[in-house]
Formats: structure tokens, sequence, C-alpha cells
């Protein structure tokens, strides 16, 4: 376990301690000295509002805070959290299902938010307030879940456009999105939902069930809880009539697969001369490449495919994968929340909140695949080659096939990410003081299991060098036997990540300003954070083909403690002018502390117009992830080694390649820094309506990340040591590490415009638009490097769009009302780099077009208790733009922020029992 510290880091630890007991006492001192000059009328009309600790009156602060409540989320049809997100134009690059969509992949089932495209680590995602447990599973990205936020007990949710490290701590510096559940919720209520796509697949089943008893003013209590579960039905390429509309076998036959049904095979180079020397033919001419196929030209479609200039080459064949997998996953999640409040008496309230949450997610990918080995004479074909006879060869006559093992039936796994969170504390009013202590106890665990078409390596590599196995045609039935004797169901993979914290705020008036009141809050917090990460043993044996174990690789069970307080001061000075100070100190054990300062300013020369600054700056400590995660080993994309195109006039065919890599932690990383502000206005000429605008900027230091492996071979003079080669100078691998190094800058507008209630005799009206407009989006690898940008062009493992919107229009008269929604993602340059290995050519150049998609929904109030709802999503059955890129597993188009379900119908109703 990585819980140990140096003395020096020991001693500041225990100063941190000792400062933060000492400032809770002082606190409590200050609360008790004041309970004789309590005023708790003074808060009763006052709420808090995200990015700030002070509760107000005006819900318009100095930091931008965008809100989405119940009502739209009904009018969107989103169910669960990660869906919601993907309207939310700042949120830029998350994960989510289709994106997970791989075989063996990092993180899968991991539902993320990412604004500003800095990082799903950058976002803070808060429930009512407060931490979740991240995503235990190792990986690149740390957050919070969004499949373990309770999609139906969610009020509102409030997004914080702006860095709040000075507030909530180190992982804020894109924003914070706090979900915030009921609260005071009295009778009950039901909900159904239904959903169908047009073209069939990705089905959706919703039902919700909550109740509530007590009044908390006349009872002094009140418990509630809502539970939810859904389904969601795989989606399969299948199902898409747009996926042959791509044509990906004519556009990006390169970025297919070579392992096929019937299999490959692969010469050696003496081999393949030897038969060419022969006048050996495949498809009646004579042999030009190491791979040949005797199924050629047919080569079993519809996922097989003779494509000349395809991976498999002119002569063998090409597997189409896009053909053969799913697009959307299968899903079921579950998720409950239930809270207790008290009213002890006129001051003071006691809570609890407890949820517990499900997500299991069914990935199907394509068969598996496998190289094996068998004797020359077992191939009718070859039987009579004499191929023994070259004694040149590793082991002469032996014959490599690339097979794609149908029979085996499609990888599938399941996924699982369960969370749990326990809140109790106690709040209230103490003197001139509003409190909040609380304990917070979150846990996140994921299971990764291999269900099907996953095999035991060795007894399947016997099972087709006997011949039991067929790699041509159907196998015996021993051989069908023997897959189905091998096949694995193991647990490979089991994540557990804990969070346990003590915080407490308090916030009270100082003195009267010509403005009002001028209010400080203080606060703090006490956090343990524990990773754990165990693979199985089967796993570590090296034995499940196509889910290798990286050597070196092992379990892990780190953790460390983190410390927080702050403070911030409100302050009016005048009626037009007000100013919010804040600062925050948090220290992370055996990496180290800092301060997080922020100033924002609030003018508002009269009721129609308002102006609003902040500047501030931050920094992100490394995950436990980034620390120690063992050695991860995979492949780059198809990428040129400048050595090996030296050596051969530059021909792409020969020197470029699916590099080996290897990806390390780093135990002595550092925090990143940061620096943000924010500039902007608000303008309300009427009650009817409210135009907004602001600049936002943010700069990262110190960045935490790895150098590409692109970059290092385009600069071996600088990066050639991080590339190791063999005794003949081939690449044995290349090494990827965690480190401090390079800048990040994004900048760019946020523009709102919203009606309100436009009343007229055709019904009230309500519209709003919000987009983000970027101005800027590049990460600098090195200091001294130049910078890389991602904005309007994909580069690496992404894009940023250079504007993002959503729209609605809202119509509501009587029992009746509609919703039309709109979101928009402008086009862009796309990746342009994939190589074909077979002629050396690179990918035509490509724009990837606009992606916009409308929304419609009405709804009727048949009762005052029953509402009905009919929605479709896609209303244009928009599919997504083609595009190169080959950074997912899913080829074709951009899974990051497309829909590939079409249009999809749906039915929902709700009932409230009073």
């Amino acid at each position: 376990m990585h819980t140990y510290l140096s003395n020096k880091a020991a001693n500041q630890v225990h100063f941190q301690r000792r400062t933060l007991a000492l400032f809770l006492v002082s606190a409590l001192m200050q609360l008790q000295a004041q309970a004789q000059d309590s005023d708790p009328a003074k808060s009763i009309s006052r709420i808090e509002v995200t990015g700030s600790a002070i509760k107000r009156v005006d819900t318009e602060s100095a930091l931008p805070v965008q809100v989405i409540s119940h009502d739209d989320i009904l009018k969107s049809g989103a169910t669960t959290a990660s869906e919601l997100m993907a309207k939310v134009a700042a949120n830029v690059g998350g994960l989510s299902d289709g994106i997970s969509i791989n075989v063996g992949g990092d993180q899968r089932g991991f539902n993320s938010a990412n604004l500003r495209g800095l990082g799903s680590s950058s976002t803070l995602v808060l429930l009512n307030g407060r931490r979740m447990a991240n995503f235990a599973s190792p990986g690149d990205d740390a957050g919070v879940d969004l499949n373990n936020i309770p999609a139906a007990a969610i009020e509102r949710v409030e997004i914080l456009l702006d860095g709040a490290s000075a507030l909530y701590g180190t992982d804020a510096i894109g924003g914070v999105i706090n979900f915030i559940t009921r609260k005071d919720f009295q009778g009950g209520d039901a909900s159904l939902y239904i959903g169908r796509t047009k073209e069939g697949g990705a089905e959706k089943r919703s039902f919700t069930l909550g109740g509530g008893i007590g009044d908390l003013r006349k009872d002094g209590y009140n418990v509630f809880a809502v539970m939810d579960a859904q389904h969601t039905g795989g989606l399969y390429t299948s199902q898409r009539k747009f996926i042959p509309d791509l044509q990906i076998p004519q556009r990006l036959g390169h970025l297919l697969s070579g392992f096929t049904d019937p299999a490959n095979i692969r010469l050696s180079g003496n081999q393949r001369d030897y038969l060419r020397d022969q006048g050996f033919k495949i498809n009646g001419k004579v042999i030009e490449n190491r791979t040949i196929n005797f199924a050629v030209p047919d080569c079993k479609p519809r996922a097989n495919l003779y494509l000349p200039a395809g991976t498999g080459g002119v002569d063998a064949c090409t597997y189409d994968y896009m053909g053969d997998t799913e697009l959307y996953p299968k899903t079921e999640k579950v998720s409950a929340l239930s809270r207790a409040v008290f009213q002890l008496n006129s001051d003071t309230q006691m809570y609890a909140e407890a949820s517990w949450s499900q997500a299991k997610s069914y990935y199907v990918g394509s068969s598996a695949r496998v190289t094996g080995t068998l004797d020359f004479k077992r191939i009718p074909q070859l039987a009579n080659t004499g191929l023994d006879s070259l004694v040149d060869d590793d082991v002469p006559g032996e014959i490599t096939v690339r097979m794609r093992l149908k029979e085996a039936g499609n990888r599938t796994s399941e996924l699982s990410s369960e969370g749990q969170r326990f809140v109790m504390g106690v709040n209230g009013v103490l003197g001139a003081w509003d409190y909040d202590f609380g304990f917070n106890y979150s846990v996140n665990t994921v299971r990764d299991r291999d269900t099907h078409g996953y095999l035991l390596r060795d007894q399947l590599l016997a099972g087709i060098a006997d011949g039991r196995i067929n790699p041509f045609g159907p196998s015996s039935a021993a051989g069908l036997s023997l897959l189905n004797q091998i096949q694995v169901n193991d647990e490979v993979r089991h994540a557990r990540g804990t969070m346990s914290s003590l915080d407490f705020k308090g916030s009270r008036s100082l003195m009267r300003l010509e403005g009002g009141d001028m209010a400080i809050a203080v606060g703090g917090e006490l956090r343990h954070e524990r990773a754990l990460f165990t693979p199985s043993a089967l796993l570590m044996s090296d034995n499940i083909n196509n889910d290798a174990a990286p050597e070196g690789g092992r379990g892990t069970d780190d953790s460390r403690r983190v410390a927080g307080i702050y403070s911030e001061i409100l302050a009016p000075f005048s009626k037009t002018v007000e100013m919010q100070f804040a600062l925050r100190h948090d220290d992370y054990q055996g990496v180290g502390g800092a301060n997080s300062p922020k100033i924002g300013l609030r003018y508002q020369p009269n009721k129609a117009l308002l102006f609003r600054a902040s500047v501030g700056s931050g920094f992100r400590a490394p995950s436990l992830s980034d620390l120690y995660r063992p050695t991860v080993y995979s492949n780059t994309a198809t990428l040129p080694d400048p050595v090996s195109c030296a050596a051969n006039d530059n021909d792409l065919s020969v020197c470029a390649d699916n590099w080996a890599t290897r990806r390390y932690s780093n135990p002595n990383l550092k925090p990143e820094r940061s620096k943000q502000y924010t500039l902007g206005t608000i303008f309300e000429p009427s009650r009817l309506w409210t135009l907004s605008l602001d600049y936002w900027n943010i700069e990262r230091s110190n960045l935490i990340s790895e150098i590409g492996d692109d970059v290092i071979l385009g600069n071996l003079a600088k990066y050639g040591n991080l590339v190791h080669r063999t005794d003949s100078g081939d690449i044995d691998y290349i090494e990827l590490h965690k480190e401090n190094r390079g800048a990040q800058q994004a900048r760019g507008f946020d523009l709102a415009m919203e009606m309100h209630s436009l009343k007229t005799d055709w019904g009230k009206w309500s519209a709003r638009l919000l987009g983000t407009w970027m101005l800027d989006s590049k990460i600098q690898t090195n200091p001294g490097d130049s910078y890389v940008s991602n904005l309007g062009k994909f580069v690496t493992d992404g894009v940023v769009q250079r504007w993002r919107h959503h729209f609605s229009l809202d119509w509501e008269q009587g029992a009746w009302s509609t919703s039309l929604g709109n979101s928009y993602f402008s086009g862009y340059t796309d990746q342009n780099s994939a190589i074909n290995l077979d002629d050396g050519s690179i990918v035509s150049a490509n724009r990837v077009k606009a992606y916009s998609i409308w929304d419609f929904s009405a709804a009727y109030a048949l009762s005052k208790n029953l509402n009905l709802r009919l929605g479709v999503q896609n209303l244009l059955n928009t599919p997504p733009p083609f595009s190169n890129q080959a950074n997912f597993f899913i080829s074709g188009y951009d899974p990051s922020y497309t829909d590939p379900r079409g249009r999809f119908m749906y039915l929902s109703m709700q009932y409230q029992f009073k």
C-alpha cells in the first residue's frame, strides 16, 4: 500500500490536522458566542447557489451558473444523468455507453462529464453539494460515474461554468455539476416510460416509484424514498441502414481486420517466395502477398469480404467487424435514494441520506480472433507443395492462420458499476450562523466479467494444431465440444473505490454595508480515499484468448488522506457593486498542498443590466490511478517509424505498423496548476427576455499527461530514448509515461438567450438557447514545444467543435404542452491520418459534416394527478456523419457525440398520489 510518508510530509500532515482542528474549535466557539444574538429570520428566504457557500436572495452571482429544472428534464426525454449531460453544450467528450463499445478496453461502463473538454478528471460532480466516490476501475479518467446518480430523484441540476477550486477542491478546474434531489417530498408518484426505435434495437423501459410522509413544518419530520429501474436493449450494426450507407469497406478497408472466417493464411517471406516461384495461384493469379485465402473472391460475406484494397489485400479476405458487432450495449440500471429529515427544534435539523445504484452493461463485440499454427499438409491446397523443404523457417512446413472464431460466438462481457452512498449530518442556525456538519461515506465497485467468446488459449491453439478446430470450415464434433469446454466465464477484474469524509461549513453576516449585509462563510473537509484493483488469477495467467494480462500486471491497494479548508466573503459595497473573495487550501498526502484563491465581481448599474467577472487559480492533484496504476500494455494506431521509412524509401506499407506500447503510472507526479478568469454580462430588457454572454479563459500548467506516441515518433531526436528496438532495429515497444509536462489552454464564449412566458391568444410560449463558441483549445506536450490544437480538428483522441448549442421552444395552453428541441455540433476537419499497410497510402481527407438533432414531445394532463407525454428523439432520423477517425473501436463515425439509434419514439405516464 502506498500510504507511507516521509518525516517532512508526515509533519506537514500533522500540522494541517492541528490547523484544521484549531479552525474548527475556533469556529464553534464563535458560533456559541453569537447564540444570544440570533436572528434566524435573516436566513429564511435565502438560498444557496452552486458556486458560493453563502446563502443569498438573488440567484445571479458573480459566477455563471446554468440550471436544468425538473420540467426541462421531463421535456428532454432523458432518463439518465449521462443522457442529460449530452445535451449540455459545455460538456465536450464525456464518456458514454457508445464510446465504451470495444473488446477489453480501459474503463468500460464509465459514463462521465467533461466540461470544456479539459478531461473528466477536471470536472467535479456533486450530489446535493457533496462528493461521491469516483469510478473505481483504474484508467486515464478519474471522476464520478454518472450511472451512480439516482436519476429519478433529481429535482434540478446546477452547472457552474467556472473553475471553483477555491470552494470545492482541486478537481473543479473545468467546473462543477451539482445534481440536486428532492428534499421535502410528500405523497407518492409513479411513472412509466416505454421507448422504441424506428429500425429496431435499443428499446427502453423505465419504471419509477416514489413516496414520502411527514410535513417538516407541521410534523417535524419528512421521510421519502425514490427508486428507478431501467432496461435498454442492445443495438447491432445489422439493424441500422446508415452503416452500409457509410461505405466503410470501400472508404476504410485498411482499418478493418485480417482475421477472417474462413481463416487467412499468413505465409512467411520464404514460403511466399517459394510458392510464387512455383507459379502458385489464388483466384487465377500468381500470389503477390504473404496473406492468402483460398475462399477468394467469395470470402463468405456479409462480414468477410473480398477487398483488394483492404487489410487482407488482393490475395486474401478482409473482415468487416462493423457488420458484425454492436453499436450500443444492452444495459440494466437500478437506483434508489432515501432521505429523512427531522426538525429537532426551531433552529436545528438532523438529516440522513442513503442511495444505491447498479448499472450493468452487456458488451457484445465481434467474434474472437486467434493466430494459430498447423502443419501445411492439413491444408489440401498446400499438401503437395513441399513447404517442409524450406529449412530456413523456424518450423519447416508450419503454417500460420489468422482466424475468426464464429463457432465460439461473439465476445461478450458483463460490466457492473455499483454505487453506495450514505450521508448524515445536522444543520441549522446557531446564533447568527447558518451551519452544516456532515459525514459522507461513498463506494463504487466495478466488476468486469468475461462471459462468452473468450477461450482458454493453450487448449484453443492445441485444437487448431491437431485438426479438431477447422480454420477453413465447420469444425468436427470434437472441435465444437472443445470450444464449449474452454469458454471462459470469469470475473477478470474487480475494482473498489471508497471515499469517507467529515465536512462542515458555516456562514453569517458580519456587518451592514451600503448594498446589504457583508457575509462570511468558513468550511473544511477531512477526506480519506482508497482504491483497490484485483485482477483474477485466470487473467494473470495470461491464458485468456483476446484478454491478455500485461507483463508485470498486479493488484493494487492504495489510499491517502486529504484535508481542505476554505473561507469566503461576500461584500455588497453598494447597491450596484458586490464582490466575492474566496480562498481554499488543500493538502494531499504524499503529493502536497496549495492555495486556491478566487475573486468575483458583480456590477448591476440598473435592473436591466448586470456585469460579472471572476479570476482565480487552482490545482488538480494526480489521481490514485495516475500515481499507482499497473503498467498497461496496448498498441498505437497505425503510425510510420521514421527509421524504417528512411531505410525503405518511405514505403508506408513496409515502415508503418501498430506498434506495441507500455503505459506507466508515476508515483512522483506533482499537481497541475490552473489559472482562469471570466467576464460576462446579463441583459434583461424586459420580463420577457434575458440575454447573457460570458467570456472564459482557462490555462493549465504542469499538465499530467503522456507524450503522444505520434509525437514521439515524429520527433525521435528529442524522444528517441522512449522507443525500444530489437537487435534488427525494428520497434519493440514505446514507453508512455505519466509526467508533469506542458500546458493546456481553452477559451471561448457561453451564450444564453431566454424568452420567458410569452402569453398570447394561442397559448404561453417560452424559448431558450444555450451555446458555446470555442475560440481556442490546444495542448503543449512539453515546455518549448509548439501547441497542438484540436479545435475544429480531430487530433489523437477527439475533437472540440467550434460551436455547440441546445435550443428549446416550449408551448402550453390549458392541459396541453409541447416542446421542440435541437442539439447542434458544428463540422470539423477529420483525423485524416489512417495508413493503408497494403499500399502505403493515407486515408482520403475528409471534413465531418455538422450534426443536428431535433427532438419533439407533447404532454397532456388527463387530470390533476395524471400526465401523459409522447415524444420523438431525432425527429428527422438523422444518421451520424461519416468520419475516418481511427481512435475508437467503432469505425465510420465518431461515437463521442452522435446517437446511432436514429428516430426514437417514447411514451411516458406519471401519476401522483396525494
